[in-house]
């Protein structure tokens, strides 16, 4: 029977052995309820240590042999018993209150502890009909764990009921957050790993408490499990003291409630009881603030689950402890083929949960063990919500050309390339109020996008102080939510994207390196869903990259990274896309295009301050379908091969690039010049390497076959060199680009610093164009001339010379 934690000895307050001590007192269960459960936790066991151990024999209705076992003994067991335990419990209340609720598993390598329960309802074998319900398909359903072609050890997209892979390094609850936003009865239990606790995402994401609005939204559920071990090393919240434990997550603004032992029978009844009053102190947050219309913030409930590390394993083997230690992490016996000792341990484990009571004699669970899953879509590995492409509405687009701005002639008015797409982020806002939401860290105002705050406030359901009224743009129905934690707001975008939702985040360029792992894992879950025909697409994850490198005169070097794209184009082709709009027509025409767009991650790069504008909206509509084209206007060379190509991607090396040629046709009027800008990066791929790359023909005849090409980029020079590398023309492709130099700098003396500006591209193009090599000595010396002026003069005024922050262009 469950004792409550006043009656724990001070001496031994974080033993994790013994009878069941919890908070919540009490023994709901009847003893055919504890009966099932036990046997269904049994079952879940017996399938996990069959996974990573199995590949013949499954039902053990022969005595074990060697090979009955795997030659590669991979997968971990550590994290799946206390997995498998709440995913059972789960299913009890889900019955019991009939719940909406999904499953996300954070600890590493937990798979088995889900696979198995997944497997028992029955959703496994509905998606793979070869991983029956009988002997040959449980088989299959071993073989298959951690083998070559079949599954991962974690909940990969692979696995039903799953929108979080685990091992992932803290993501678990901003994913729970995200799935939660406007699903107002759904509950999400989100089990977060004591080794991934300690992770810097994980604990910035325990504030999502106070992101969830109890009327509008369904509810998080955190459940740590706390086994007190990592790999090889103990982990940090299981050894400070029961008091302090209590305190952080009170801090944190939970409720938490504590079921800690390892007696089988007791545990179950105190997570019973705990599970019902958690249920139930949701429940009635919601109904309070859904009947008063108040949307308070509630100290949301969590539960703190000690268990063994590696739970129910043999105690120990030869000689060293097993259970309860991080010899439970991953493979606790191995050299199973070869010692005899070793395979009659795993023998007898695997008999210890009594097979013969939980499968009949076709290898089909017994009723009781089926009876016990919720039924259809109430089964977590059959909820809807994880498969959110099933739930997807297309968004209400507004016309984007109606946001634009009139371009008379091209390089003449200057705007806020961001302001505008902050006006047509505002109606799609107002135009779809319950899946669409804007996530930035302290930046939208920044960014130039405050005018989504005339439909959307900002989310803030804690403290409000006087002055908040006067421009906090503070709400508690806001869905623009900013909190300064990339990690957390990507990890929210993804959960909602995840479920069936769309949304929009935008950050600063030198910050966007903090989601680099978290963009990487979702572009691998949308690469292995694109494989799995059942997998329904979901919205592109729209990630605005803005504030960039160009324009952080004032902020200084720390602020001065492009490197992020480098990042995006390790990633596989089908999902990744990257825009660079030169002006807000195009970034509007781009914007529209990603938001309608699916299973992709799309970046676009567009500063915020004041640029140049080259296109109207039907020239820019063009140009970005194209995704790179020759500008006319800026080119001489109609009708004819040109002496060189300049060539330019993004706002500030397209403007850089266009004034430079201007000055050589000032010095040279015969040389023909050809101007290509890019929106597109992949377009510089091949075809053959990017759904977006230009045909080797196409290439050649935009980039000749010989000629000189100067281009210049908005990142790192490199990044251009590796997408085109196997192009015709390559040996005479210069780049210029961010060259990690530069720091409180006007925005000329930065490219100047990093040779994208100009005077540095002009002078590139005598010394590559024969000629005029030699007859453009008086031109380069010019041009060094005019440079060191303008470098004088930043160092005397501040600012740059009025000619240039005023340059226009001459057309």
């Amino acid at each position: 029977m469950s004792t409550t934690l006043e009656t724990l000895s001070v001496t031994d307050p974080l033993s994790a052995y013994g009878p069941a001590r919890s908070t919540v007192p009490g023994t709901p269960l009847t003893p055919d309820q504890l009966k099932q459960l036990d046997a269904f936790w049994r079952a879940c066991n017996y399938l996990a240590l069959g996974m990573i151990y199995l590949v013949d024999n499954p039902l053990l209705k022969e005595p074990l042999r060697p090979e009955h076992v795997k030659n590669r003994l991979l997968g971990h067991w550590g994290a799946s018993p206390a997995l498998s335990f709440a995913y059972t419990h789960m299913n009890r209340v889900i019955r019991k209150y009939d719940l909406d609720a999904i499953f996300l598993a954070g600890p590493g390598h937990g798979a088995p502890g889900v696979l198995g329960p997944v497997y028992l309802e029955g959703s496994y074998t509905e998606i793979y009909p070869d991983k029956s319900l009988d002997e040959e398909g449980l088989k299959a359903f071993f073989k298959q764990f951690s083998f070559p072609g079949g599954i991962g050890s974690h909940c990969t997209p692979e696995t039903p009921g799953s929108i979080h892979e685990g091992g992932e390094l803290g993501y678990v609850l901003s994913h729970a957050c995200g799935a939660a936003f406007d699903n107002p009865e759904l509950i999400v239990a989100a089990v977060v790993g004591d080794g991934e606790a300690e992770t810097g995402p994980l604990a910035t994401s325990w504030h999502i408490s106070k992101f969830l609005n109890p009327i509008r939204d369904g509810a998080v559920l955190p459940i740590l499990s706390l086994n007190g071990y990592k790999i090889n090393n103990p982990t940090l919240l299981a050894r400070i003291s029961h008091e302090e434990l209590q305190k952080l997550f009170e801090g944190y603004g939970w409720t938490p409630y504590f079921v800690e032992g390892s007696d089988p029978e007791t545990m179950h009844q105190a997570m019973a009881a705990t599970l019902d009053h958690c249920v139930e102190q949701i429940r009635a947050a919601q109904a309070e603030a859904r009947q008063s219309g108040i949307p308070t913030r509630p100290r949301w409930p969590m539960i703190v689950l000690r268990t063994p590390k590696g739970w129910t394993a043999p105690a120990e083997l030869d000689g060293h402890k097993v259970e309860g230690f991080w010899r439970a992490h991953q493979v606790p016996i191995a050299d199973v083929k070869n010692n005899p000792a070793h395979l009659k341990a795993l023998e007898d484990w695997l008999r210890s949960y009594r097979p013969e009571e939980l499968f009949d004699a076709s290898g089909a669970p017994v009723p009781a063990i089926r009876a016990l899953a919720p039924s259809g879509t109430r089964r977590m590995g059959a909820n809807p919500h994880a498969n959110g492409g099933l739930l997807k509405k297309a968004l209400h687009l507004p016309d984007f050309r109606e946001y634009g701005i009139q371009v008379e002639r091209p390089g003449q008015i200057e705007a806020e390339n961001t302001r505008p797409l902050g006006v047509f982020l505002r109606d799609v806002m107002k135009a779809n109020p319950h899946n669409f939401r804007i996530f930035g860290p302290d930046e939208n105002t920044s960014n130039k996008l405050s005018a989504v705050y005339e439909v959307s406030k900002k989310f803030w359901i804690a403290d409000y102080f006087p002055e908040d009224a006067d421009g906090g743009e503070l709400s508690a129905d806001g869905r623009v939510i900013e909190m300064l934690s990339e990690h957390t707001l990507e990890g929210m975008l993804e959960g909602y994207l995840l479920t069936g939702r769309h949304g929009f985040f935008s950050t600063y360029e030198a910050f966007a390196h903090i989601i680099d792992s978290m963009f990487n894992q979702h572009a691998k879950w949308l690469s292995i869903c694109n494989q799995l025909s059942w997998r329904e697409e979901i919205a592109s994850l729209n990630l605005l990259i803005t504030s960039t490198v160009w324009r952080q005169d004032h902020n200084g070097f720390t602020h001065q990274d492009p490197g992020f794209l480098d990042v995006v184009v390790n990633k596989r082709a089908e999902v990744t896309r990257i825009y660079l709009p030169p002006d807000v027509n195009s970034l509007l025409s781009v914007a529209d295009h990603c938001l309608r767009s699916e299973n992709y991650v799309n970046v676009i790069v567009s500063d915020k301050q004041l640029h140049l504008q080259y296109m109207d909206m039907e020239t820019a509509i063009v140009h970005c379908t194209k995704g790179i084209g020759i500008w006319d206007w800026a080119s001489n060379d109609a009708g004819q091969e040109p002496d060189v190509v300049m060539a330019a991607a993004g706002d500030i090396p397209t403007k850089e690039a266009l004034a430079a040629v201007a000055l050589l046709r000032e010095e040279f009027p015969d040389l023909k010049i050809r101007f290509v800008n890019v929106v597109d990066l992949f377009t510089l791929q091949p075809q053959s390497e990017h759904p977006h790359g230009l045909s080797d023909r196409d290439f050649d005849s935009l980039f000749t076959v010989d000629k000189p090409i100067i281009f210049n980029f908005h990142g790192y020079p490199w990044l251009i060199h590796r997408l085109s590398y196997r192009r015709t023309n390559h040996a005479n492709l210069h780049v210029r680009g961010y060259k990690e130099k530069g720091n409180i700098n006007t925005p000329l003396e930065l490219a100047i610093q990093n040779q994208i500006d100009r005077f540095s591209l002009a002078i590139d193009v005598i010394d590559r164009v024969p000629k005029i090599r030699v007859a453009g000595a008086h031109a380069k010396e010019k041009f060094r001339n005019k440079q060191l002026a303008c470098r004088h003069y930043a160092y005397e005024h501040g600012t740059d010379l009025p000619e240039i922050v005023h340059w226009r262009w001459p057309g």
